[in-house]
């Protein structure tokens, strides 16, 4: 693997940003903010490798299979974080999407930086999870080089296993054989090498997208409501009751006592409502739409 990075478009040095220590502090700020004005327009640009991979996951996900994302350092915190956030956000169990940071749990919160070198450890990973052909890896080296996220993929492709590889180094792309590739390429660091700054806005605009694409596709979103959210805390619970009266014109009383009914389910509190029907009856009517309450709402006779 190419040990010379200096060629890398993630390590070369900013033009831009030049003597950035001797500015003042607001001119600092600015030449921060102007570099951050480039990173959407070049996710955008990505947007076709972007709805293939969100279609190839949704088609594996309805297989029963999950979705894993892999990386080291900032990368790796990411993939955790988007993987974290989908079971509250989305009602989804918290199998469905997992993250995996070379260094284990530990490099969440402190930096691990030789755990990245070692492609062995990121096959081990691999295979702990136990990937099989109908799960999706998706690896994140915002220099593309990560030996963990190598080892990572290589694994994951000879277990059957489909691949994404997101990376802002486009000189890079070339060297993984995943089946797509994400390359938003943000150019230069404002400090050189420092990935968790552009890279890591894009790498972070990038998983947002995936996974919410993802998971309105598989029906956990009606209009633009999150109806299946899991709530947990009192943010969450007068959500689901704002969620409720909006779509069914209930007061916010009545929501509660239909919410009470579902269990909480916001989803199929709604059901409830339109299909005057019990929570086991618009449970099943769920698993008869392929889960989309838009389908049970209008097939309402």
């Amino acid at each position: 693997m190419k040990k010379d990075r200096a060629t890398l478009t993630t390590e070369k040095r900013n033009r831009k940003s030049r003597n950035i220590d001797r500015l003042s502090t607001l001119q600092i700020v600015e030449v921060i903010n102007a570099e951050d004005k480039v990173v959407a327009p070049a996710v955008a640009k990505e947007r076709k490798q972007i709805t293939a991979a969100v279609d190839m996951i949704v088609k594996r996900l309805r297989n029963k299979g999950r979705l894993f994302y892999v990386g080291a350092g900032t990368s790796g915190r990411l993939g955790v974080l988007d993987a974290s956030e989908c079971p509250p956000t989305f009602g989804v169990r918290p199998t469905l999407v997992q993250g995996i940071i070379a260094g284990g749990r530990r490099a969440l919160v402190r930096s691990i930086e030789g755990a990245e070198d070692h492609a062995e450890d990121g096959a081990l990973a691999i295979r702990n999870k136990k990937v099989k052909a109908n799960d999706v890896v998706i690896g994140i080296a915002a220099c593309g080089l990560t030996p963990f996220v190598h080892g990572a993929l290589s694994c994951a492709r000879k277990l059957g296993a489909a691949t994404v590889f997101i990376t802002c180094a486009p000189e890079t792309v070339k060297q993984f054989g995943a089946d797509i590739v994400i390359n938003p390429v943000v150019g230069p660091e404002v400090i050189t090498g420092s990935t968790r700054m552009k890279a890591g806005t894009a790498t972070k605009l990038v998983l947002n997208t995936i996974t919410t694409a993802v998971m309105i596709k598989l029906g956990k979103v009606y209009d633009n409501l999150m109806v299946d959210l899991n709530a947990t805390n009192e943010k969450l619970k007068d959500r689901s009751i704002r969620i409720v009266t909006g779509i069914t014109g209930l007061n916010r009383k009545k929501a509660e006592v239909l919410l009470g009914s579902s269990r909480g389910r916001v989803k199929a509190a709604i059901v409830m409502y339109f299909r005057k029907t019990d929570l086991a009856g618009a449970r099943k009517l769920l698993r008869q739409n392929d889960d989309s309450l838009r389908k049970v709402i209008e097939s309402v006779p």
